[in-house]
């Protein structure tokens, strides 16, 4: 489904007052677009002090990942609503004439074999400039595009990102990024560790089709958990900073369309608000109760809840699998819940003036 936002980063949003300009005024405009195996989305902005400031956002479920467990290919339907949607950014990115732009695909298109075929037929159809990134870099830029949902205060922090075919967790060292001035500085916090999970919420329900009948469906959610704890496979960077997450010392960070749409189950929101999600604290009980209420219910029961509808309603818990199975691994009190990620983090990037190299004088050689 396609929606229209505004609002600034980092920072909580708020209104665009400026947007009365014609688009071709006013400061350059930037583009990230973000073809996951789940969503496409596109984001654009321009710049508003050390952030940004939305002028445009889109996004639209393709699926583009869809039944690629099994056939280990992109299928040309999956394609076709891809490059649809893909269509409807370089529209809007003409419209809006942005002058910088980046279009990331991300682990649909790693994982299959034609996958490369598939990004050449999208840049001819749609003249995108679209690039397949590695695990490690969308770890990195889901952390950028995370920064201000980081608390200094705390010594470190798990950014999870749970994506349609895959999950990408970072650990942050907050107690080093503290002593460098932290955000103000402007400079990015130490990751210590990243890795991949080949799991995200399309993958995972292809492999665990849903059962019938209560009783199945809690053993169904419980195989589904068991899988993705198995799938945790944390880096030796990661193991050395166990011990200030079982200390009490450490936060996550969710940046998912699966956190998110949790939070908005335990706020009982009647549709999804993101001025309402976007940066507020959880604990990870409360967390745990919401998937625990998705749990429960079946397809339809979970399509009825305001946030998450028929479109989500199939791949939510698995979602919420992989979710508790990395707050199990990894215990904290509380997760701050973010409506950003790859695209802010592309943006920013994007915006990042380069340092210029000390020139020689003259008579120098």
């Amino acid at each position: 489904m396609a929606k229209d936002a505004a609002g600034e980063t980092p920072g909580r949003p708020r209104p665009n007052r400026s947007s009365r300009r014609k688009h071709g005024g006013g400061d350059p405009v930037f583009g990230a677009i973000d073809l996951g195996t789940n969503n496409c989305r596109l984001l654009m902005a321009r710049r508003a002090g050390r952030g940004f400031r939305v002028i445009d956002a889109y996004s639209r479920i393709v699926r583009l990942g869809e039944g690629l467990t099994h056939s280990g290919q992109l299928s040309d339907a999956a394609m076709d609503r891809a490059i649809e949607a893909l269509q409807v950014c370089a529209d809007r990115l003409k419209k809006r004439n942005a002058t910088k732009i980046r279009a990331i695909a991300t682990e649909a298109c790693r994982a299959a074999s034609n996958g490369g075929e598939f990004l050449e037929r999208a840049r001819e159809a749609t003249g995108l400039p679209l690039e397949m990134i590695t695990s490690e870099e969308e770890a990195r830029l889901a952390v950028q595009g995370s920064l201000d949902l980081l608390d200094e205060e705390r010594d470190a922090a798990l950014v999870i990102d749970i994506g349609g075919g895959s999950t990408e967790l970072c650990w942050v060292d907050l107690a080093e990024w503290r002593n460098r001035g932290g955000f103000a500085s402007g400079g990015r916090p130490p990751m210590r560790a990243w890795s991949t999970m080949p799991l995200g919420v399309v993958t995972l329900s292809e492999q665990f089709p849903e059962p019938e009948g209560e009783d199945a469906r809690a053993d169904w959610y419980a195989q589904m958990k068991a899988c993705a704890a198995k799938a945790l496979k944390p880096p030796r960077g990661a193991r050395r900073m166990r011990s200030i997450f079982e200390e009490g010392r450490a936060h996550l960070v969710g940046t998912s369309g699966t956190v998110t749409s949790v939070a908005g189950v335990h706020l009982n929101l009647h549709r999804y608000v993101r001025d309402k999600v976007d940066g507020i604290w959880m604990t990870t009980t409360e967390a745990r109760e919401a998937c625990h209420r998705l749990a429960i219910r079946d397809a339809k029961g979970r399509a009825r809840e305001g946030c998450i509808g028929e479109e989500r309603a199939d791949l939510v818990l698995a979602g919420c699998a992989i979710y508790e199975a990395v707050m199990d691994a990894w215990p904290a009190e509380q997760v701050r819940i973010g409506d950003r990620g790859l695209r802010e983090g592309m943006l920013l990037n994007l915006m990042r003036k380069k340092r210029r190299r000390g020139r020689r004088g003259k008579g120098q050689s």
